[in-house]
């Protein structure tokens, strides 16, 4: 059940979530998530900080932006993110080496959407 999009991320929607309340690049997503590295080496995780994490989507790595607008609200995707829709070949601390691909299961909680411009 593993999809892959032109820009190479690898995907797998465990739970498609609420079709009707999907993330958009500009709004901004309320998640659950665990980030491992290929070999399993866990590097962040929002359940083991015991709160959600919030974030826009343009504000954060490629894949992310990417992968979170495939599932609804409600919904659990897991990513494969190679490194260039990661953090390329920057290392990010002691616990993300360069270069790195990373796996998140991600599980998005609500969908905040962005504030319509006034005309």
């Amino acid at each position: 059940g593993v999809q892959s999009s032109e820009s190479g991320l690898q995907y797998k929607i465990e739970n498609p979530g609420n079709a009707e309340i999907m993330a958009t690049a500009q709004d901004t997503v309320e998640v659950h998530y665990v980030g491992t590295l290929l070999d399993g080496t866990k590097f962040d995780s929002s359940y083991d900080r015991g709160e959600t994490a919030k974030f826009p989507l343009n504000r954060v790595i490629k894949g992310w932006t990417e992968g979170m607008q495939l599932v609804g609200e409600g919904g659990k995707i897991t990513l494969w993110v190679p490194y260039e829709l990661g953090y390329g070949p920057r290392a990010m601390g002691p616990d993300l080496p360069a270069y790195s691909t990373l796996i998140f299961e991600v599980e998005l909680v609500k969908v905040y959407k962005a504030a319509e411009e006034k005309k």
